[in-house]
């Protein structure tokens, strides 16, 4: 396919936009050392922005190449379902209410666990949080096992090196946590319908090995870390419970919203009827996460309108492969592209096997910890605990080399298991 001027200003541009992931600290240090415009470097500092910023200029680039009309008929073309619904479940999970229920299992297991500390909580929020997302969906699971780490370890002052293991495990954790059901991880709603694949067969073919995994990497984490993890004490429960009717009322606002995942008009009313609740009763509420969601929201739409231009590209690459090889190059394309277009872009190409469906959901979902663009849920991850590192600012290199052990770990479950 011979890519239009366009296209190839769009792929520019979705490059470009991986380069500023990696460039948020710089931007962070002229903030600091060129005050003037220190506000504009900030903006640009947030890693969440670098898509929507640079979706921005694809836009106007659009705009001025082919005419309003043209522009107005791409962006009505791109679906913003996920990012709207990612915000809405993040700030919904992200409430005190939701928080100090599932903060309360946490800890109920992690005293079952014979290890000193918060070993015992390392281990649960690494190993059961992110299976929880195959039923409450991975953006819920993320945003809930970010904020209990965060308050729980993070702000504890462990060290950095800690702090990045647990990252990438988390990262690669929520990524294959989501496949017990097909409604839960973005690369298997792809493809779920179109495949025929249901729940059934995805806690047969996929599930399992992922607990396995999870689980794996969660204990690997726990106990290599054991130490430090040991020196930190168990946070107590919080001494101001949420009334029983509020932490019901909350939880069904979760519930409907899940249910409605795929009907925006729907669950962003419940959303806003949530808000009007939430705001009824702020006794029981912490500040809403409403600036990290819509960041996030940003970081994904602008995913969405640039991911758009990459179609002519990606999918020759993606099929050229044969069904022994699109397990690893799914997993690698994983890291430049998020890993739920991988898989849409594999099931528009009729009359595929299904080993090559399978290598293909196993590879995109086994790479979606590497980077942040990997996974949808990521930016949120990233939005909740990155003020706990240097600057504010994780490093896309130390993400990627905390990933890869867990990361190889899936690949073997899925590959071999």
């Amino acid at each position: 396919m011979t890519p239009s001027t366009l296209q190839l200003i769009g792929a520019v541009l979705f490059a470009v936009a991986i380069l500023h992931t990696f460039a948020t600290k710089y931007f962070e240090h002229l903030a600091h050392t060129r005050p003037a415009h220190a506000g504009a470097w900030h903006l640009l500092g947030e890693v969440e922005v670098a898509f929507g910023f640079w979706a921005l200029i694809l836009v106007v680039a659009m705009f001025f190449a082919e005419g309003a009309k043209a522009t107005t008929a791409y962006m009505d073309s791109r679906d913003f379902t996920e990012p709207m619904f990612v915000f809405a479940i993040m700030v919904i999970a992200g409430t005190r209410p939701i928080l100090q229920m599932v903060r309360v299992g946490v800890n109920c297991l992690a005293r079952m666990v014979p290890l000193p500390g918060s070993t015992g909580t390392c281990l649960v929020v690494l190993g059961v949080v992110p299976l929880l997302g195959s039923f409450i969906t991975e953006p819920a699971a993320m945003t809930l096992a970010a904020l209990i780490l965060a308050d729980d370890l993070f702000a504890s002052g462990v060290s950095s090196r800690v702090k990045y293991a647990m990252l990438g495990v988390l990262f690669v954790n929520i990524s294959i946590g989501g496949t017990l059901t097909a409604y839960a991880a973005p690369p298997v709603l792809m493809v779920a319908d179109t495949w025929g694949w249901d729940s059934h067969f995805m806690i047969a073919a996929f599930g399992w090995k992922s607990a396995i995994a999870v689980l794996a990497n969660a204990v690997g984490a726990a106990l290599l870390f054991r130490k430090e993890l040991g020196a930190v004490p168990r946070r107590p429960g919080s001494a101001a419970p949420v009334p029983l009717l509020l932490l019901l009322t909350h939880l069904a606002f979760l519930v409907c919203v899940v249910s409605f995942a795929h009907h925006p008009a729907v669950f962003m009313g419940l959303f806003l009827f949530f808000l009007g609740v939430a705001s009824a009763y702020p006794r029981y509420q912490d500040p809403l996460i409403l600036r990290e969601g819509l960041l996030v929201a940003l970081f994904l739409a602008g995913l969405v309108v640039l991911g758009g231009q990459q179609e002519w590209w990606l999918q020759p690459l993606l099929m050229r492969l044969h069904s022994d090889q699109v397990f690893v190059g799914a997993t690698v394309l994983t890291a430049f592209a998020d890993n739920a277009a991988l898989t849409y872009l594999g099931s528009l190409v009729e009359g595929l096997p299904d080993g090559f469906k399978y290598a293909l959901v196993a590879g995109a979902v086994t790479g979606g910890g590497l980077t942040v663009i990997a996974n949808a849920p990521n930016p949120a991850g990233l939005s909740l605990l990155r003020k706990h590192f240097e600057d504010e600012t994780v490093s896309p290199l130390g993400l990627l080399t905390a990933a890869l052990i867990p990361t190889v770990v899936a690949a073997l479950a899925f590959k071999f298991l």
